[in-house]
């Protein structure tokens, strides 16, 4: 069980997925019932508990306009609910579930670095000795980035570039952030690691010590 399954219904995860994703716009119920898929009942009821709890705003309407809703972004947790959505229903879980599932073979670590302020997720992934096809990464990331409604920014990179990041690079760097977190840790798939090349020196010496014999 995640942190967000133990603080967080269901109902509340699906409608936090959806403005979250867009904090600031305006959402009627039934934009909220048909993007999170639930009833129009449950929207209704699970929105006015987030709004008395603060964590939704009531927006100002016209007479002939429906009521919305909009994310409260100066709600005293609101970071925080933000970085646990990102860390699981809303980003973390749906990545993590596609990479197992379509690219097992390949993808031997991944990190969700953080997102912008416009919504947009970043992610490192890391192959091993398989490349994952670009254009089949390509396809699943913008059919996830419909589903879960957040652009997605994709780094793949080989396990031997990976090692070798440093703090002062720009992936580095992101990665050293508190934000970023693995969602895919080495093992989790039946991706192997790369096998890597003998430097010359040491290819050398064993040319040599093989004529020697």
């Amino acid at each position: 069980m995640s942190a967000a399954d133990f603080l967080l219904s269901p109902e509340v995860q699906k409608l936090l997925k959806v403005v979250y994703a867009n904090p600031t716009s305006k959402f009627t119920v039934n934009a909220l019932a048909k993007a999170s898929k639930l009833s129009i009942e449950d929207v209704e009821r699970t929105q006015e508990h987030l709004v008395k709890s603060g964590i939704l705003i009531k927006c100002k309407s016209t007479s002939d306009a429906p009521d919305t809703v909009c994310a409260n972004t100066s709600f005293v947790f609101y970071s925080e609910l933000r970085g646990i959505a990102l860390k699981s229903f809303a980003a973390a879980e749906p990545v993590r579930a596609m990479l197992r599932s379509k690219f097992k073979d390949s993808v031997l670590r991944a990190f969700v670095l953080g997102e912008d302020l416009d919504g947009t997720v970043e992610l490192l992934v890391v192959h091993g000795q398989k490349v994952p096809d670009e254009k089949d990464m390509s396809a699943a990331c913008q059919k996830l980035s419909v589903s879960i409604g957040r652009h997605l920014r994709v780094h793949v990179i080989s396990s031997t570039r990976h090692a070798a990041l440093a703090r002062n690079d720009e992936l580095g760097s992101k990665l050293a952030r508190p934000c970023a977190i693995e969602i895919i840790a080495e093992g989790d798939t039946k991706a192997q690691p790369a096998i890597e090349r003998e430097g010359l020196l040491e290819s050398a010496r064993k040319r040599w010590a093989a004529l020697a014999r």
